[in-house]
């Protein structure tokens, strides 16, 4: 039995060098080689080449980790991303400091089968592309040394080859069949890591206490990594509270010392709580002692307790919080996968200050810098699985899913920010098996569920669509796209209210819509009126796909800037007015590749973000800033559109998101009037005017208040008034060239040379020459090929210090070149 008035948590905080067993570590980045094929056989990575010998053939390309196979083919257009074996060598230096200390390779991540080698000596394999796990290369390593070519061909050093695999294969999770790519290679740090003989592998820190706050309890014990069975050792447990003041120092002799020993039973008067607002973190530290050598383990605790109240809201120490969330995908533009700890802190403090308060990892587990920014920046998790789609497999699918899931509680355990371990996503999608049976389908849901609560009964479970399986898991979140795949917008809060009916514990994990960043409407609700109001909002089968069945936005909207703010802003105006609504989660936060969806505007992309690939931001992330955040903001809707369009005289909508109390317009130095902000006042919170557009530049400004405080925010746009018939020829313009960088503007006019603002062609762009076009980045303006936005698209391109040409093309269109 779940206990749901809870307890909670610490963090797992390691610093950026301190891996698992957290002794002496380095990340190991440079001085790699790769080979995007399989070898013969190991001896292939080892043999001595010779320049201009048949043993350097295949050839190897340097890179630097992490790394991933598919950093760019995952939206390469004209390809399907590769999927098998690729290679990874280095020949490392390795001084272990300890007296038969140990020496180990720890990988945060790698995907999707892992094979390590010390030269010709297999040391182990993992299988799982998410999960954190270490290799012990200690005997490995001593007896190389002993091999001559230890000290002659590789002059003291250790060589390491890594073989990484993410071949489609029916009997692993993921799914191939998921939204999302399966991706491969080291594509999360590798760290080299000297160990004592005595070392701690995990540590388990339970801190609970009461609604009120009055009481926590810290409950430590330590799991140690011990080959050589050292019998005794002295272990001292240190607590610091968040101000830095020591509130326990203890020690503790151990003798018969076991694989798991309790250490240390606290109790913590009034400790000092952890919220979204104030994300307080107290400090454990363990060191252990034996024959002279001390190994130090740090963790991040955090005591707060939390409540998803049946048939009702979220509660947080005590009050009624809204879980205002999003989604992150492991994904960038240029790495893929291989994101490093600057772009993730980046994308994860954008979050925050979009108003963020809950974010759902999917659908894997993912890196421990994305864990630990969230305790520290106060964002809670609800972090999964990656049973995904697919139906169910075999005893080795079903296998690897209990220990992906027992991996990631153990490893993430710790971490203050985690509500929830996801079981499972769309469990109800087959076609990866003959059979689907949702009655084996229950059975291994009710045995993870199981195995979730004993293996952490500090956490609720929960999943996603699948609702054969809803009354298994402690919150179910259907599947609910109102105005998207299902419905209209304004259906949202009814179906939610049908939904949450039916089960004790409610929560809406992804709703949202495509935009194509940089296309906008003057109409953008048109397609509204093809659909019919919906009973249900939840997505079927097919609604996905851009052919067939009935008329639904997805198919028939125009994926326009402008209609996803106006879904935004409704559904966050609503959520304001649910009062037994637990939270909802955007899906999702940045746009991210998929093998899924090639015929979409930018090919291979998933474009429901709030963020592009590269994190430049969409309209859509101000609207989220205008409900959630307290810093005082407002954005004038259209920044990303240069041209609008309209009759003479013909008034035109101009909004401003913004949280300020009230907001003055002007138009080209012209006041618009004084607005009052109005959250149920749709659209724009009331922040909206009527205004005459001049033919030609106009400049836009607002002046935003809120007490004393002030903000402003400008534009300018141009506004057309002349018609344009069909689409006839193409221009191609350079718009801007800096630090050895050029970007090109292409554009779609009638036979008049009126542009077609309507226009959403695809292009297709080319270089010859010395320069090279900075495509295959899965955005808008970095992409070869590319539907318009507005009739314009840009590409920039490298020169390399050269002459080049480019080109643009569409079907039915003359093809234009531009001499650079």
């Amino acid at each position: 039995m779940i206990r749901l008035k809870i307890i909670l948590l610490t963090a797992l905080f390691l610093f950026p060098y301190i891996t698992t067993y957290g002794q002496q570590s380095e990340r190991l980045r440079q001085g790699w080689e790769f080979l995007r094929s399989d070898l013969g056989g190991i001896w292939e990575a080892n043999r001595d080449a010779k320049a201009g010998s048949s043993e350097t053939v295949p050839i190897w390309t340097g890179v630097t980790l992490p790394h991933c196979f598919n950093a760019t083919d995952a939206v390469d257009p004209d390809v399907n991303y590769y999927q098998g074996p690729g290679w990874y060598r280095s020949n490392l230096k390795i001084e272990n400091p300890y007296k038969n200390g140990r020496t180990l390779l720890h990988f945060e991540g790698a995907g999707q089968k892992t094979q390590v080698y010390v030269y010709n000596t297999k040391v182990g394999e993992h299988v799982g592309g998410y999960d954190e796990w270490t290799v012990d290369i200690t005997d490995a390593v001593a007896s190389f040394r002993k091999d001559s070519v230890f000290s002659g061909r590789f002059r003291g050093r250790i060589p390491i080859s890594i073989r990484c695999d993410n071949t489609r294969d029916l009997e692993m999770m993921p799914s191939d069949l998921s939204d999302f790519n399966v991706y491969g290679g080291l594509y999360r740090y590798l760290n080299l890591v000297y160990a004592p003989q005595l070392s701690i592998d995990k540590v388990f820190a339970l801190s609970e206490v009461d609604a009120k706050g009055r009481q926590g309890i810290l409950k430590i014990s330590s799991r140690f990594y011990n080959p050589l069975n050292i019998a005794k050792a002295s272990v001292n447990i240190k607590v610091i509270d968040p101000k830095g003041k020591t509130i326990s120092n203890s020690q503790k002799s151990i003798i018969g010392l076991k694989l798991q020993e309790e250490l240390a039973h606290l109790k913590v008067t009034k400790p000092t709580l952890w919220s979204p607002e104030t994300p307080n973190l107290y400090t454990v530290e363990i060191s252990v002692e034996q024959n002279g050598e001390r190994a130090v383990h740090t963790e991040k605790v955090g005591f707060r307790n939390f409540e998803f109240v049946k048939k009702g809201p979220f509660m947080l120490n005590g009050k009624r919080l809204l879980l205002r969330g999003t989604h992150r995908h492991e994904d960038h533009a240029g790495v893929a996968q291989a994101m490093t700890e600057d772009m993730i802190r980046s994308e994860m403090k954008l979050m925050k200050d979009m108003g963020v308060n809950f974010i759902r990892l999917g659908h894997y587990q993912q890196s421990r810098i994305v864990l630990n920014l969230c305790d520290s920046l106060g964002i809670m998790v609800w972090e999964e699985i990656p049973w995904c789609r697919g139906g169910l497999g075999g005893e080795v699918y079903q296998a690897q899913g209990k220990r992906m899931l027992t991996n990631m509680i153990e490893q993430h355990y710790n971490h203050p920010s985690v509500i929830i371990w996801g079981l499972g996503n769309e469990n109800d999608w087959p076609n990866d098996f003959t059979t689907f049976d949702q009655g084996k389908i229950r059975t291994y849901m009710s045995e993870l569920n199981s195995l979730s609560h004993k293996l952490d009964n500090t956490r609720l479970t929960a999943i996603r669509r699948c609702d054969f399986c809803k009354d298994i898991v402690d919150v179910y979140s259907p599947s609910i796209w109102a105005g998207w795949y299902r419905g209209i917008y304004t259906d949202y809060k009814e179906v939610s209210k049908k939904e949450f009916d039916t089960v004790d514990r409610f929560i809406h994990v992804e709703w949202g819509g495509d935009s194509h960043a940089g296309r906008h409407s003057e109409s953008p609700d048109d397609a509204l009126s093809k659909v019919r109001k919906a009973d249900s909002a939840d997505e079927r089968a097919g609604d996905a796909s851009l052919y067939g069945g009935s008329a639904r936005v997805s198919k028939d909207g125009d994926w326009s800037e402008s209609y996803i703010v106006n879904l935004i802003d409704w559904h966050l105006k609503e959520q304001e007015t649910m009062p037994w609504l637990s939270g909802t989660a955007y899906w999702p936060f940045k746009d991210f590749s998929t093998p899924v969806r090639p015929e979409n505007p930018v090919p291979y992309m998933n474009q429901k973000g709030v963020v592009e690939r590269d994190f430049t931001r969409k309209e859509a992330y101000y609207v989220f800033q205008s409900y959630w955040t307290e810093g005082l903001m407002a954005h004038i809707y259209g920044h990303s559109w240069p041209v609008r369009w309209g009759d003479k005289g013909h008034k035109r909508m101009v909004k401003v998101y913004s949280n300020a109390d009230e907001a003055e317009l002007f138009v080209n130095g012209k006041s618009q009037g004084v607005k009052k902000r109005n959250s149920q006042d749709f659209p724009a919170s009331g922040l909206r005017w009527m205004v005459n557009y001049q033919e030609g530049n106009n400049e836009i400004r607002v002046v935003a208040k809120r007490g004393k405080q002030t903000v402003t925010d400008e534009i300018r746009q141009e506004y057309q008034t002349a018609k344009w018939g069909k689409p006839a020829k193409l221009t191609l313009t350079k718009l801007q060239e800096a630090d050895g960088k050029i970007t090109i503007e292409a554009k779609l006019l009638d036979a008049n040379g009126v542009l077609c603002l309507d226009a959403k062609e695809y292009v297709y762009f080319g270089l010859t020459g010395d320069g090279k076009l900075i495509d295959d980045q899965g955005t808008s303006s970095g992409s070869r090929k590319v539907q318009l936005y507005n009739g314009r698209a840009v590409i920039s391109l490298y020169t390399n210090k050269g002459k080049s040409i480019a080109s643009v093309k569409s079907d039915s269109i003359p093809t234009q070149f531009l001499n650079l």
